[in-house]
């Protein structure tokens, strides 16, 4: 017999939409173009997966959900209303943040957003990536600028007072003057939240075939630290305060399911290719549509891989996903979660990198300065631990 099972840290739920109209050339997320793909089906056996795993690994209650991609708002109206209405049946969604993302593009009007307000979304991560529309024709993004403030003023409209806006640096051909200039116009948007990232070369995406053949330009190293020296000071000047390595946001906008993530605590993930923790099992779904769909069609969850997380791992993405955020890592949570200090394991790593200007301690926290901010990488892969550490 399932009994409820109550964790004492967040927990949440990540739901994957695969379908997108276009694909971009820097994309390597689990996606599809939706055109004569089995979109109702899917829906309906996303729908299955949930109930299937709340059976099987209840929980009381689920603080936040986020609905990504793919593209979720390429999904119709209609479409859109019966996933929603399916989710808030099954998930035990307590009423706080829930998170749809969208492309400008599909918020031409407002009869998607109202579908989404009407049933409790309340905050929209849109994609935006940059202002010029040549560099977003050479990122493979169909929409264009002026999109952007269509889609704006339409959320607005519908009520959406929780708004978020992701931006990439260091684009092909891209130089500083232009980011700034992205900044810039994001900001005049006076949005809640925004995200800013540097281009990511990932396998398996043009961008990346794009590198070995040496046909993609891309800005220096000292031009792209350039860039995010400069998001960082205009976002501060615009009250937008820094809280994460990419994340900025007026106080008390900050992005309460992507923090549950760099607190590393646990969330249930479904829809093909979608990746969850619960517990101490790391799981993933498989990712071909019908890969995805046939074992649902035969009442079995689409898991392909579990993976149970040993302590050492768990210590360690503690540490990386803490140090993400501006506020650090907390010694005192550390040790009521481990029952291990942290200076029994890491006293050398973590006054090697003090004494490089790259952590600072202040009082209960740990966490990276100023200058460990754009050395981040290095800084977290010093608290990998040998083996038999533990």
């Amino acid at each position: 017999m399932n009994t409820i099972t109550t964790v004492p840290a967040t927990t949440s739920a990540y739901i994957h939409i695969p379908f997108c109209e276009h694909i971009c050339y820097y994309c390597d997320f689990n996606k599809v173009f939706i055109e004569g793909q089995p979109v109702d089906d899917y829906v309906e056996m996303l729908l299955r997966e949930m109930q299937l795993v709340m059976a099987e690994k209840p929980v009381a209650k689920m603080d936040t959900l986020y609905v990504g991609g793919g593209t979720p708002t390429t999904l119709s109206p209609k479409q859109l209303e019966r996933l929603i209405t399916g989710m808030r049946e099954i998930l035990p969604w307590d009423g706080g943040e829930f998170t749809f993302e969208a492309n400008p593009n599909d918020l031409q009007d407002t009869d998607k957003l109202q579908v989404l307000k009407d049933n409790g979304v309340n905050r929209l991560s849109i994609g935006v990536q940059s202002f010029n529309d040549d560099i977003l024709k050479r990122i493979g993004r169909i929409h264009r600028s002026a999109d952007v403030y269509t889609a704006i003023a339409n959320a607005r409209k519908v009520g959406f007072d929780n708004l978020s806006i992701d931006l990439i640096f260091r684009l092909p051909d891209q130089d500083r003057d232009d980011f700034l200039n992205s900044l810039h116009k994001a900001l005049e948007l006076d949005l809640e939240h925004y995200s800013t990232y540097s281009l990511i070369l990932e396998r398996k995406t043009i961008f990346y075939n794009l590198m070995r053949q040496g046909k993609l330009r891309l800005p220096t190293q000292d031009v792209e630290a350039d860039m995010y020296e400069d998001a960082i000071d205009l976002m501060a000047s615009h009250g937008r305060q820094q809280y994460e390595i990419s994340n900025f946001a007026k106080p008390g906008f900050e992005s309460q399911h992507n923090l549950g993530y760099w607190r590393n605590d646990k969330y249930y993930g479904f829809g093909a290719g979608a990746f969850g923790y619960v517990g101490k099992d790391r799981y993933h779904n498989y990712g071909p549509i019908q890969q995805y769909l046939s074992p649902l069609h035969a009442g079995h969850v689409p898991v392909i891989e579990h993976h149970l997380v040993p302590l050492s791992e768990q210590i360690e993405e503690e540490m990386f996903l803490g140090l993400r955020t501006m506020q650090g890592v907390s010694y005192t949570h550390f040790q009521a979660k481990y029952h291990l200090q942290i200076d029994d394991l890491y006293a050398p790593v973590i006054a090697d990198l003090t004494q490089q200007g790259l952590l600072t301690r202040q009082g209960d926290w740990l966490h990276l300065t100023h200058k460990g901010k754009f050395l981040g990488n290095e800084v977290f892969q010093a608290f990998l631990l040998d083996e038999g550490a533990l």
